[in-house]
């Protein structure tokens, strides 16, 4: 798995984490100033890059968190079955099935270049 660690404090929206094993964006951040005896509070929003769920998490500013390392790479779409595309690698020339996400359904035509994300051994579909 593929991840660097940093302190939850410099996170920024548009960010990407990982929270339950799932990488995500994160949509918004909100830090509380410190109490008398405690440390700054963030409040992290984030969406899963894969399935779209909302996740809410609070943690202390001083916390580390994983980040995961995004592969971004080009295939050519070979065939298009009802949810999936077999796509070729630009440079690899390898082939294989990548799920078609809601979103993009009916947007994807055979021999369209599409990109795609290597995220914790995972390739994801992501958009022309």
């Amino acid at each position: 798995m593929d991840v660097k660690i940093t302190s939850v404090g410099s996170l920024k929206q548009g960010n990407y984490i990982i929270l339950d094993n799932t990488p995500c964006k994160v949509k918004s951040i909100q830090t509380s100033r410190p109490g008398k005896h405690g440390h700054a509070k963030c409040r992290i929003e984030a969406v899963a890059l894969v399935g779209s769920q909302k996740k809410v998490v609070v943690m202390p500013g001083h916390d580390k968190i994983d980040v995961p390392i995004i592969e971004k790479k080009s295939a050519q779409v070979l065939s298009i079955t009802e949810n999936s595309a077999n796509v070729m690698d630009s440079e690899t020339f390898e082939n294989f099935d990548l799920d078609i996400p809601e979103k993009l359904k009916g947007t994807v035509n055979e021999g369209d270049q599409v990109q795609y994300w290597i995220l914790m051994g995972q390739k994801v579909l992501r958009g022309k």
